[in-house]
């Protein structure tokens, strides 16, 4: 429903009493003869009131509509000076020009504020000029104080009433954004948190279900009790991890200081778990570590050895879970002043078997998450290789000086999931 014209508009009700009160007003000054010119000892006495009443109309107009106010204001306060001046009908003029500058629109506001400097500025000249008086220049005292005064007071008003608005804006804004960053931080730490725990759980869990498919689906009680021990070591070795991730969540002031990160000197555990996981399933992998490597070179960044080592982690328990038997290599090269490049290749087949053990597909989002905090590249896919197509996962891991900080304070970008 469209809506009505300001004009049409029921005034307000702060309006409605200001114009009764300069009406009353403007009614017992006329009784009392509060009438300044000679205008009121001439017939008919009442006509002193219609002005009086057309401004108090006005200023019913004064916040809904107050360029129309202005508009009747101005011929009424003619109409006063000329049939015997109430103060009361100058002073609802006062307040109708006050009300334009405050209500009225910004381009209005400042023609009014305009005209009523130069309009005060001719009325203080002309009269001096013309008439040559200390008398002449009370009248642009006059006319200063009845439109000078109140527009430019006004307009103070009104610049005082938009900083006020701009500051509330802007306070608005800041806590949107405030509330932005925050809802931005939680989201990197859920996605930190998700990686953590995968990356370092999901190894060992993986583990276990092969031995424990293994142990059951074997009747030799040597190889049943190796298959247990193997269980009870990943679930140990899951629990410690998850209590390192929950110490990492903790205080550390009330746990002390969290264990250290992993490093790419720990691979070779890696290899060792993996190669007795695969053995315990029958998948037989062979596990080979290749570092290239030169001698000598300056230590890698905290960010980015952690992400390598948890690429060649995640990798190769998918290996386990799913490549052919056959050789899987895992590489490390570094060329001078270039990245890590971390490569895990393993066989990839029609004779591969069924997965044995579950996956989520959640591993192969992860690390490109974690490649891409680093801003550096992986490639996942099959691939040719010397003897037939393999599965590789190739990474390249820039050494920068953004990337000595902790990459977990930003949020990655959406992935989109592949398959595994």
């Amino acid at each position: 429903m469209p809506s009505r014209p300001r004009l049409l508009q029921r005034p307000h009700r702060d309006d409605v009493l200001i114009s009764l009160a300069g009406l009353v007003g403007g009614l017992i000054m006329w009784s009392l003869g509060l009438v300044s010119g000679d205008s009121f000892r001439r017939e008919p006495e009442a006509l002193t009131l219609v002005p009086l009443v057309v401004m108090a109309g006005a200023e019913l107009l004064r916040r809904t509509a107050p360029a129309v106010a202005l508009c009747v204001a101005v011929p009424a306060l003619a109409g006063d000076q000329l049939a015997g001046s109430l103060i009361a009908t100058i002073a609802m003029f006062t307040d109708v020009l006050y009300a334009a500058v405050v209500y009225g629109t910004p381009a209005m506001a400042r023609k009014i504020s305009l005209a009523t400097v130069y309009l005060t500025v001719v009325a203080t000249v002309v009269p001096i000029a013309v008439l040559r008086t200390p008398v002449s220049l009370l009248i642009g005292i006059a006319v200063g104080l009845v439109v000078l005064t109140p527009a430019w007071t006004g307009w103070a008003i009104r610049e005082h009433r938009e900083a006020a608005a701009a500051e509330r804006l802007r306070a608005e804004q800041t806590a949107l954004l405030a509330e932005l960053d925050r809802r931005e931080a939680v989201t990197a730490e859920r996605a930190r948190m998700a990686r953590e725990l995968h990356d370092m759980v999901a190894n060992h869990l993986s583990a276990i279900a092969i031995h424990s498919t293994a142990a059951l689906s074997l009747k030799d009680t040597a190889a049943t009790e190796q298959a247990l021990g193997v269980i009870r070591e990943n679930s140990v070795r899951g629990l410690a991890e998850m209590r390192r991730l929950i110490g990492l969540l903790r205080d550390a002031g009330d746990e002390g200081a969290p264990a250290p990160a992993p490093t790419l000197d720990a691979l070779d555990t890696l290899l060792d778990q993996a190669h007795s996981t695969a053995a315990a399933g029958s998948g037989g992998q062979e596990f080979v570590l290749r570092d290239e490597r030169p001698d000598g070179t300056a230590p890698l960044p905290a960010p980015v050895e952690l992400a390598a080592y948890r690429i060649v982690q995640e990798s190769l328990t998918n290996a386990v879970k799913h490549a052919a038997p056959g050789r899987v290599d895992v590489t490390l090269a570094r060329l001078p002043d270039g990245p890590l490049e971390v490569s895990v290749t393993s066989p990839y087949g029609a004779d591969r078997a069924a997965p044995r053990a579950p996956g989520s597909g959640t591993g192969l989002i992860g690390m490109r998450e974690r490649v891409s905090l680093l801003d550096g590249t992986l490639d996942a896919g099959p691939a040719d290789g010397p003897s037939g197509t393999v599965w590789r996962v190739r990474a390249a891991l820039p050494l920068s000086a953004e990337n000595t900080q902790n990459p977990s304070d930003t949020a990655p970008p959406p992935i989109e999931q592949e398959p595994q």
